[in-house]
């Protein structure tokens, strides 16, 4: 076993006059220490004149190359390196290489990459669209979960969570009656004022009924009752099932061998598919009776010309494909609701900001949904 010497090298000295410094001695990672510390007393009498003297430096190292890069700088030690001298042909190759290597990386620290504005948006737009698209996988393997375990209890009446889905559907539906009456009453209201103001200069204002009976059976009634049902009821799932997985209650489910989906999204989203075509019944009933007392009161169509006006010609088309697309936004809302609560973390802000994404996604999906469904009526002719 090779044993260090007791006592390290003096390492370097300075002549009195500072005119040369002497290195000595091995500089190696054994004395980086007594080395360091005897570099940071040199290093400020050492000026542009000083010669080197090298003909007493013993082994060189990496981490030695490095002390004397600080020490005497790339440009000296470059030139030491390269310059004829006692040292072997291997120290100065050692010595130049650290030197060419640290310079290198000072200068890419020194000088950081230049950045444009077009770059950071690009860049913003990259990490949106793969996080954007890392959500949609997820959304769709999380549907996919639910769908398995609803078709594997399908068949099994004692694992059906009535309770739950009574509960629910009296929470998601039965509460939200109110609003969603009030709502589309003064929406229904403003649509046939609408209509009067524009067909009245065309003599044209018995179209009014038209115009309500059309705008709410094909998509007010069902598109307004889904963004406050989006507003409202994803907005509370996201925070209960969230608030769960902040409390842990999730996890414990697991472990007592129980499915969370089965517990917790399955009766909400069964709960949602009853509840939203009854708001929509409702939403349309309200439209429409709100666009029937303005043209009552307004335009002089009594309440019996404006019912045989809509039986006659308004034919029952338009309401089946309104409350066609009830189902698909109650999956859609459910489903968005439930998983960004599977999402929450450990905090309350978290509840917080996933709770908002649940609302946010949960409207635009449904916006999307009624315009898909509108192209494609258009294209059918329907």
């Amino acid at each position: 076993m090779t044993r260090m010497p007791a006592t390290p090298p003096t390492g370097a000295t300075l002549s009195a006059d500072n005119a040369v410094l002497h290195l000595q001695g091995d500089w190696t990672l054994p004395y980086y220490a007594q080395l360091e510390a005897l570099m940071a007393q040199l290093a400020p009498r050492i000026h542009a004149a000083t010669v080197v003297d090298v003909s007493a430096l013993g082994a060189v190292d990496t981490a030695g190359a490095q002390l004397l890069y600080q020490l005497l700088g790339e440009a000296r030690l470059q030139a030491l390196a390269s310059e004829p001298s006692s040292l072997p042909a291997e120290r100065r190759a050692l010595m130049q290489a650290v030197a060419q290597a640290l310079s290198h990386t000072q200068t890419a620290a020194a000088a950081p990459r230049k950045r444009t504005g077009l770059a950071d948006g690009l860049e913003s737009l990259g990490r949106l669209s793969l996080a954007g698209w890392r959500h949609v996988i997820g959304l769709l393997g999380f549907a996919g979960l639910v769908l398995e375990s609803m078709a594997r209890i399908a068949l099994r009446p004692a694992r059906w969570r009535i309770t739950s889905l009574v509960a629910n559907l009296d929470q998601t539906t039965l509460r939200a009656v109110p609003i969603v009456a009030l709502m589309n009453f003064m929406v229904g209201a403003v649509v046939a004022f609408l209509g009067a103001t524009v067909l009245r200069s065309f003599g044209a204002s018995i179209f009014t009924v038209h115009l309500v009976a059309f705008a709410f059976l094909r998509e007010f009634g069902v598109l307004l009752a889904a963004i406050l049902v989006a507003g409202r009821t994803a907005s509370a799932f996201a925070a209960q099932i969230g608030s769960m997985r902040a409390n842990e209650e999730v996890d414990a489910i697991r472990v007592q061998g129980m499915d969370p989906a089965e517990m917790l999204v399955i009766p909400r989203l069964l709960a949602l598919l009853l509840g939203l075509p009854m708001l929509t019944l409702i939403a349309m009933l309200a439209g429409i009776f709100g666009g029937m007392v303005v043209c009552t009161t307004a335009l002089d169509i009594s309440m019996q010309q404006f019912l045989a006006i809509m039986q006659e010609q308004v034919p029952p088309l338009h309401f089946y494909l309104g409350m066609g697309k009830a189902p698909v936004m109650a999956f859609m809302i459910a489903l968005i609701g439930c998983f960004e609560g599977f999402k929450v973390g450990g905090s309350a802000q978290s509840v917080g900001e996933h709770t908002t994404s649940a609302v946010v996604q949960s409207i635009f999906i449904v916006i999307l949904i009624d315009a898909l469904a509108a192209l494609f009526f258009m294209e059918m002719d329907w």
